[in-house]
């Protein structure tokens, strides 16, 4: 066989395969390039020459394809810095439940997760020390009584000069004293919980109540039945739900770029997008030993359906606007684990042909995506795919898998 026969039957082969890939790229497969012996590493960098990866279309295969094409703009878009942080709640949405005068557990304490009511009964505590307490509260009473008329009755004698001023002082004294023991002990009976009325009444009971101080659900529960208790025991951890708002991580790099007002767009840590908001109303002024600054913001209503304390959120906040070229975010593609764009190229009448440049991607907004390009490019008369690039993809790598 002569060399030209050889030439002839190697160029029908390749005329076969290109066709065949050219068909699946019609289908969302994969078309050759024009230069098949390109490599992977002529891959340019953002600020080289143009890469050399192309592809093809005939004129049937590009409507078939449905490629569109649009232009590269000049648009002003908001850097985003990546957050990471979770749901919290005011310090006015935190409270814990403890026994100012100690005593016995007598109730079983609620299940995490229960809802309490401001005001709830949540414990009921029982001490001889309480017994006591309400035993003094009444004696202070009815010393109070007898005080009371004693010091009209010294007032009087005194305004006729009958007693001296000293027994009148002496009366006046032991008044005083009593009303602030009566104080004292009010103090202690409304700490304990028992409610003052019942010992007005001269009801005696060595039981007191506590009782929810905030709504809200239970967080944690430290309650045994029989269990004594001091003062300084947490026994329930109560968190309100009033106001959540987002406790965000700002590292050092990036503090500066944070103002109050700006919008947040969050999601949890199963949502696959940020479709929440929220607006910056706290820049912390200080870092803790991880070097990140605390940023609170408020979330908006229609945003903080389903969340809870506790959840653990990403979010990007808008950093303010710069302008940038920009594409729709369709038009940016990853090859080899590179950000790539794909220009139309000149070819002959009938045809139409494809060419990868490589570009970094610098942040995203509204479906578009900022993009920086190299040195020198010519955006004016780029004509850049904005809709099917993995059509084209897909042709480019399925002849450099077949190479």
């Amino acid at each position: 066989m002569s060399c030209s026969q050889r030439l002839l039957i190697t160029f029908a082969t390749r005329r076969v395969r290109l066709a065949f890939a050219l068909v699946l790229a019609g289908c969302g497969g994969g078309a050759p390039p024009a230069n098949d012996s390109a490599k992977p590493n002529d891959v340019a960098r953002a600020d080289t020459a143009p890469v050399a990866l192309t592809s093809t279309f005939t004129e049937p295969q590009y409507r078939l394809a449905g490629i569109t094409l649009g232009t590269i703009e000049q648009r002003s878009l908001s850097a985003v810095i990546s957050l990471n942080g979770l749901i919290d709640v005011s310090p006015g949405d935190m409270a814990v439940v403890s026994a100012p005068l100690g005593g016995y557990l007598r109730t079983a304490g609620l299940l995490p997760g229960t809802p309490v009511r401001r005001g709830q009964l949540v414990a009921t505590l029982e001490s001889p020390d309480f017994t006591q307490i309400q035993q003094d509260y009444l004696e202070a009473k009815g010393r109070l009584v007898f005080l009371e008329q004693d010091y009209a009755r010294q007032e009087a004698l005194r305004r006729d000069n009958v007693n001296t001023a000293k027994a009148f002082q002496l009366v006046a004294s032991e008044l005083a004293i009593i009303k602030g023991r009566m104080a004292g002990l009010e103090q202690k009976i409304r700490h304990a919980g028992i409610p003052r009325s019942s010992v007005d009444s001269g009801k005696i009971s060595p039981v007191a109540n506590l009782y929810a101080p905030i709504g809200g659900f239970i967080k944690s529960s430290n309650i045994s039945i029989g269990r004594y208790v001091t003062p300084t025991d947490v026994l329930l951890e109560i968190v309100g739900t009033t106001d959540l708002h987002l406790a965000l991580n700002v590292y050092a790099k990036d503090v500066e770029r944070v103002r109050v007002g700006q919008i947040v767009r969050f999601g949890t840590a199963n949502e696959p997008t940020l479709d929440r908001s929220a607006r910056v109303f706290l820049v912390g002024r200080a870092t803790g030993e991880d070097r990140v600054f605390p940023v609170h913001g408020h979330i908006d209503a229609r945003s903080a359906r389903g969340l809870r304390p506790g959840m653990y959120v990403k979010a990007g906040l808008e950093a303010g606007g710069e302008a940038m070229f920009a594409v729709p975010a369709p038009s940016v593609v990853q090859y080899e684990g590179a950000d790539f764009i794909i220009l139309e190229s000149p070819a002959p009448a009938g045809s139409h042909t494809f060419l990868l440049q490589r570009v970094r991607r610098l942040t995203e907004q509204g479906g578009y995506v900022g993009i920086e390009l190299p040195t020198g490019f010519d955006t004016q008369g780029a004509r850049v795919v904005v809709s099917n690039a993995f059509a084209i993809l897909a042709a480019i790598r399925n002849v450099r898998e077949e190479g």
